[in-house]
């Protein structure tokens, strides 16, 4: 059985030497000038970071511990309203991290927010809360009020993507207060309780890294959030070795929303070409920023062991995140795979870690873009067949996703 807690708090609760308010504020600058200096999408934001010290220096002045300084990071985090920036702890009280702590997709449709994706096997989904609810309340708070905390103070103005990360922070909740989801649903109000009878956003369960299984001779191999995980090389090996015999393969990427590391995006590609190919472009802007100069290079993935070289279907959902983003778009620029499913996570980037100088607190955001080799932006892809859950009437317990999969390989010539 394979686990992922979502609660990291050891560093909070450990904590013993008290700090200065001197040592508090060196740590924040470092932080504020760290992200100034090397966060790449400002330039896709409607975020004033200059003005970020003056909006949070009241606050900063009150802090006495280290639990009071990360929720101080936290709401400044949401300046960015970025998914792929966080700190490398948290609190009880911390917001849970999306997607890979959230079991629930929503973005604002024509104005309305709107349920688009339910996390399969999770407390959402096990309550009843479906793709094309409207929220209207989250503890009893209603949507808009809800949404305030998540929603950055130096912002110019509060863009649709500012909204719908707000969105998402506040559905996620945190790792102690049960949800009460408050939808509108074909003409009634309904309420459902997501963390009821307890909590499973807190400790994700697995049977194994890796599942694999045969469908009408198709093979199946479903990874399970352990994209950062070397270990599953070898599994990864083993599973599609045994696979060799199918007429087709369906990778399934829909549960890796922790992200991983290019060692094993590297070596998953590497079994299904035969010749050293182009994958992935990257863009370094803080020395264009500093210099003038840009940098930018594209990341070359070469042939590992014998290669399945049938057709394949790479599934992707909004718990598709980082690597399993990267993965799939090149399959896609590869021209090796069929993309089936929803938009991903978008998950901005490749991010970098850093660590404060007083407190030890880690954090960690996106320093690099990253492109599909055709030159567009990773975290805007959509999937080559496209599916929208709000419009797809099917049994609970259809997997509507992996049947377009199959229902397209066998379309294609033997």
């Amino acid at each position: 059985m394979v686990a992922i807690i979502m609660v990291q708090s050891a560093l909070l609760l450990g904590q013993t030497k008290k700090l200065t308010k001197e040592q508090y504020q060196t740590d924040f600058t470092y932080f504020w000038k760290a992200i100034g200096e090397d966060y790449c999408y400002f330039d896709k934001k409607q975020t004033d970071w200059p003005k970020v010290p003056a909006l949070y220096q009241f606050q900063l002045d009150s802090v006495t511990d280290n639990r009071q300084f990360v929720s101080l990071l936290e709401r400044v985090f949401t300046e960015l309203y970025d998914h792929h920036a966080s700190l490398n702890t948290n609190s009880p009280q911390s917001p849970r991290m999306v997607p890979s702590g959230t079991d629930v997709w929503a973005e604002f449709v024509n104005g309305k927010p709107m349920i688009l994706e339910v996390r399969r096997g999770l407390g959402a989904e096990k309550v009843g809360l479906r793709a094309g609810m409207e929220v209207v309340s989250v503890n009893d708070v209603p949507v808009q009020d809800a949404l305030r905390p998540f929603l950055g103070k130096s912002l110019k103005t509060v863009d649709p993507e500012a909204q719908n990360f707000a969105l998402r922070m506040l559905l996620a909740g945190n790792h102690v207060q049960t949800r009460k989801i408050t939808v509108q649903d074909k003409g009634k109000r309904r309420t459902f309780y997501s963390d009821a009878p307890k909590m499973l956003l807190e400790d994700i369960r697995y049977p194994a890294k890796v599942e694999s299984r045969i469908i009408n001779g198709i093979g199946y191999i479903k990874i399970n959030n352990c994209l950062f995980d070397n270990k599953l090389i070898p599994a990864f090996d083993s599973v599609l070795n045994s696979l060799e015999e199918t007429k087709a393969l369906v990778l399934d990427l829909r549960e890796t929303p922790s992200g991983g590391n290019t060692t094993v995006a590297r070596a998953i590609l590497g079994r299904f070409i035969t010749k050293d190919q182009f994958y992935q472009k990257h863009e370094l802007t803080a020395e264009e920023r500093q210099y003038g100069v840009k940098r930018s290079w594209v990341e070359v993935v070469s042939p590992r062991g014998k290669a399945y070289e049938k057709p394949m279907a790479v599934l992707v959902g909004h718990w598709t995140g980082s690597v399993g983003e990267g993965i799939t778009i090149a399959f896609d620029g590869l021209q090796r795979a069929t993309t089936v499913g929803t938009r991903m996570a978008g998950l901005n980037g490749a991010i970098y870690s850093y660590q404060m100088p007083h407190t030890n607190i880690g954090f960690s955001f996106p320093v690099e873009k990253l492109f599909h080799v055709n030159g567009s932006p990773r975290e805007t892809y959509t999937p080559a067949i496209l599916v929208d859950f709000t419009k797809e009437v099917a049994a609970a317990k259809t997997d509507v996703v992996l049947e377009k999969a199959i229902v397209h390989l066998n379309s294609k010539k033997k």
